[in-house]
């Protein structure tokens, strides 16, 4: 047989059909398949008036056939499809698995995230629905011959096909405009899962966000600040700054948990706020939120990139201001401080596979506490409660809590043993927070040591269907939102600051939050500034006249 007609029986074994059919079919496999998430938020929303309900599927399934036969046109139809069901394949896993929206802020995550953090998303299991629902459609999309018409034909052909699915898109939102948008304002979350579309527009969103980032130019802030007075007998004043990952208060013993979780820090005489709330849901959001000068209200991503923060006002002042990082980064809150990134010197003793255990952050921290020479501020970020990986955020002597999951596929493991990961994790955490109090407590002849710990955001174990974090703050849970946030002062810093402890814990269950970090360091450093806000330190209430001497024990 020669090569032609060997060519002829390939073709003749591939389908034919227009590309408005092969976008018809498109368009069926991305409603059905990888949007299950979407049909059944909107069912649970909407469903309980059926003709309602059906007008809403009319209208989403017209508006999507439109969207895609846009892009019925020769040499990009195929590649537009691959893309779109791709896109929606690598979406519907984290939408289905763990009830992630995948907004612009998520994108934000995914694009500073480690290799590290993001190997423990790729398993098997991701890789067999990748190619179940991502890649197989596409080979099938790929082996279909598209027959394409004359371009002006083809364009009279797609309006016959794309003018009519607006009309049906239009006719059905206005007819029951007062449902939906009354719907809409009580489930925010309505659309937010609707693949490919929403994570398409929130990836195109960061994009254009990033490339405006590159050209911030910073502004200073509390270029006033000094520091009013010394110290206690001369001794340099520090305040370690316990940036946490992902723990979230409902797990902590110290605020009702019913395990104990706190056992180390129940016997540390620290002030727990039990009423306090993050900036944000991710990482990527909190850090740079809770170091900027801005309130959750006020604080927006380009306005924290613009203005120079916390650290910068500590250096104003000259206090000496250092960043130890076992997370995922500062997210530029560091970007004129000296920083380290702890796991890049792989330290076997804690590290393995690009993550370290958070007793990494201690293990110099008794050499840098030496040399210390003047009032300096330090901040250690965790690696914390990070997911799905529970299981490697603790070593096996801080495993207490039996069965725990062992994997980073929730779908292994019961509820309770996902539970049961985490709160080793808070229950490690609790042994990390409590020995940064002792180092400082054995270096109380040379410094007068304080501790501030706060948590980034929390994190969803199933309720609701939720796991992990990062859902928009307007939607999210409690479970997300409520941090643990404690304060640790010697009596030498209480002395120096004025602050009285028992004032401090009469006021702890007053509402808190991030807001309230920035200023409460300034406070706790006795930092003088124009952009400093007395209504928002912690310790402003309660802090007296400073003393000259030491309280006594």
């Amino acid at each position: 047989m020669s090569e032609h007609a060997m060519e002829g029986e390939s073709r003749g074994l591939r389908p034919r059909m227009g590309s408005v059919t092969l976008c018809l079919l498109t368009t069926l496999y991305l409603l059905i398949v990888p949007n299950q998430t979407f049909w059944t938020r909107s069912y649970d929303y909407l469903g309980a008036d059926p003709v309602v309900y059906a007008a809403f599927v009319i209208g989403v399934s017209a508006l999507m056939l439109a969207l895609l036969t846009t892009f019925s046109v020769k040499y990009l139809t195929k590649p537009i499809l691959i893309f779109f069901v791709i896109v929606s394949s690598s979406a519907s896993w984290f939408n289905d698995q763990f009830g992630v929206i995948i907004d612009k802020d998520m994108i934000r995550n995914a694009a500073v995230t480690t290799q590290a953090e993001s190997a423990h998303l790729i398993t098997l299991t991701f890789v067999t629905h990748i190619f179940l629902t991502g890649i197989l459609p596409s080979l099938l999309i790929l082996w279909v011959r598209v027959v394409h018409r004359p371009f002006i034909k083809k364009f009279v052909w797609n309006m016959a096909v794309i003018l009519p699915c607006l009309a049906i898109f239009l006719a059905a939102g206005l007819g029951f405009s007062r449902t939906f948008a009354a719907v809409g304002r009580e489930h925010k979350d309505l659309v937010l899962t609707l693949n490919p579309v929403v994570p398409i527009v929130s990836t195109i969103r960061y994009a254009v966000e990033a490339e405006r980032d590159r050209h911030v130019v910073v502004q200073p802030l509390g270029e006033d600040a000094h520091q009013r007075s010394a110290g206690v007998g001369g001794k340099p004043r520090v305040t370690i700054i316990v940036a946490g990952e992902t723990a979230r208060a409902q797990n902590f013993s110290l605020g009702g948990y019913a395990r104990d979780t706190n056992p180390e820090l129940a016997k540390q005489d620290i002030v727990y706020f039990p009423n306090s709330t993050s900036c944000g849901t991710a990482t990527a959001t909190s850090i740079p939120c809770m170091f900027s000068v801005y309130t959750r209200a006020t604080y927006k991503h380009s306005k924290a990139l613009e203005t120079e923060n916390l650290l910068d006002v500590l250096g104003h002042a000259r206090i000496g201001v250092t960043w130890w990082d076992n997370d995922t980064g500062s997210y530029g809150v560091t970007a004129r401080a000296p920083y380290t990134f702890l796991p890049a010197a792989a330290d076997p003793r804690f590290c393995r596979d690009g993550e370290c255990h958070d007793t990494v952050l201690l293990d110099k921290l008794d050499n840098w506490l030496n040399n210390v020479k003047g009032d300096s501020v330090l901040v250690l970020h965790q690696l914390g409660s990070h997911g799905p990986a529970y299981y490697q955020r603790y070593p096996e002597e801080f495993r207490r809590f039996t069965p725990d999951c062992r994997t980073a596929e929730f779908g292994k493991c019961t509820p309770e043993e996902i539970v049961n990961a985490y709160d080793n994790t808070i229950l490690f955490t609790d042994h990390v927070v409590s020995s940064v109090i002792d180092h400082l407590k054995q270096h109380a002849d040379k410094i007068s040591g304080s501790m501030i710990y706060l948590s980034d955001h929390g994190e969803s174990l199933g309720e609701n269907g939720l796991y992990l974090h990062g859902t928009p703050y307007v939607i999210a849970p409690p479970q997300q939102t409520h941090v643990p946030i404690l304060v640790w002062l010697d009596k030498d810093f209480r002395a120096s600051s004025g602050v009285d402890m028992a004032c401090l814990k009469a006021g702890a269950d007053a509402p808190h939050s991030h807001d309230n970090l920035f200023h409460s360091v300034l406070g706790l450093m006795d930092v003088a500034t124009k952009v400093y806000d007395p209504s928002l330190d912690l310790f402003a209430a309660c802090r007296g006249k400073p003393n000259t001497v030491a309280l006594a024990d």
